[in-house]
This record gives structure tokens, sequence and C-alpha cells, in this order.
């Protein structure tokens, strides 16, 4: 199965770098640049590529607006975006994910990151780029924690009350970084086993992959970062 990637950032040498880079693999193919977030968005329509890589600061509509939009229609829901950013800790991070972004991860990435971060979001399982620590996403949410931007964390919080107590085992330990393997290692699982739990308590909290998992979690409360 080919992954389709739709590469949006306004730097022409840059959307025909990642080109090369995509279309050398076997499993992968660019089907549209686009240079801006309106031009992401129609394309993303109309392509109904796997993943977009989406750089956040663009002229006109920017990264975080594209993002928004495409996270909002049902329509592409298939849609992941991984979302390209110059410095990673900084607060686009978390307005990355708040946007409905399944990633982040920085532009001076090795080849070999950002040919697995494709992989990783194609498949539903992105999180966090491998320069990022663990605990950074737990940090910038709690910072954030009650800004207007935020929601509710008590509409968070009704949800959650629809997962059974593995559930939430299990999302506290998503929450926390910890791969399928992993958490079926700590709770003698079988890693098929979490990635059921994990399925089902994206469909009970409405997330569209890990990294929204990992938003409710710290936006409801349910995790909250460790003081060091």
């Amino acid at each position: 199965m080919t992954i389709r990637v739709l590469l949006a950032d306004d730097q022409t040498l840059l959307r025909s770098a990642f080109r090369v880079l995509v279309d050398s693999e076997p499993d992968m193919e660019v089907v549209g640049e686009a240079a801006d977030g309106a031009q992401a968005v129609a394309l993303a329509r109309s392509e109904r590529p796997d993943v977009v890589l989406m750089d956040i600061r663009m002229p006109g509509t920017d990264g975080l607006a594209a993002t928004r939009t495409i996270s909002a229609d049902p329509d592409l829901a298939g849609v992941h975006v991984v979302m390209l950013t110059t410095f990673e800790v900084d607060e686009y991070v978390v307005q990355s994910l708040r946007a409905g972004a399944s990633g982040f991860l920085g532009k001076g990435a090795e080849p070999e990151e950002l040919l697995a971060a494709i992989r990783i979001a194609a498949a539903g399982d992105a999180l966090l780029s491998p320069a990022a620590t663990k605990g950074l996403i737990a940090t910038f949410l709690a910072q954030s924690a009650g800004a207007a931007e935020g929601p509710d964390p008590a509409l968070h919080a009704a949800r959650l009350a629809a997962l059974t107590g593995r559930e939430r085992e299990v999302l506290v330990l998503v929450a926390g970084g910890q791969s399928n393997d992993e958490i079926a290692e700590r709770l003698v699982v079988s890693p098929l086993t979490v990635k059921t739990h994990v399925n089902r308590a994206m469909a009970k909290l409405g997330a569209r992959d890990r990294a929204q998992l990992v938003v409710i979690a710290y936006e409801s409360g349910l995790v909250r970062p460790r003081v060091e």
C-alpha cells in the first residue's frame, strides 16, 4: 500500500527536497505541493492524502489554521497532519496538537526520521518526533492549562466517564509516551489487546489518533505533569 503524501511549505527549495526524499521510497508518493495553508486544504480535499507535512509558518492561511480546517472536516478523517517546525520547543507544539495534528517534527530532523514520521502518522500512531522528550507535551499542556484557546476540562472529564478502568489505565500510559509494546509489557497483556483498548478509547473520546488522546488526557486532568 502506497502512502500518499502532501507537502505544504512556502519554501520551494524545501518542498523539492522533501519530494525527492519521499518519492525515493517504494511505499510513498507525493500527490501534491502547496505553498500556503489555503492550497493545502484544497489539495487535501481533492487528493485525499494519507499524510500532510505542514509547515506552521506560511503566508496567508498558516499551517495551524489549515490543520484546524482539515481536522474539522469529517470527509478528511483519514488525513493525518505532521507539523513541521523550526524549533520544537515552543508554543506551537501545543497549538499544533490542539489544532488536530498527529504530531510534530523539527525541520532539522534526519531524513530517516522524517520518513519514519510519515509512516507512523499514516498508521495513526504519531505522537512526538524522536528529538522530543516524553515530558515535553505534558509540560506545555500544563503551562497552557486554562488558557482561553483551550477547551473546558470538564468537557473532557465527562467523556472520560465512558471509559472502562482498563481503558483509563492505558490512556495514562499512552499519555506518558509509551508504545503499545511497552504498555503490553507493563500490563502483562498482548500488544493487540493494548491496541484494542487504545482504539476503543479513541472512539469514545472522539480522538483522531494517539496525539489527541494525549491532549485529552492532560487537558482533562487525568494525567498531570511530574514536578521535578
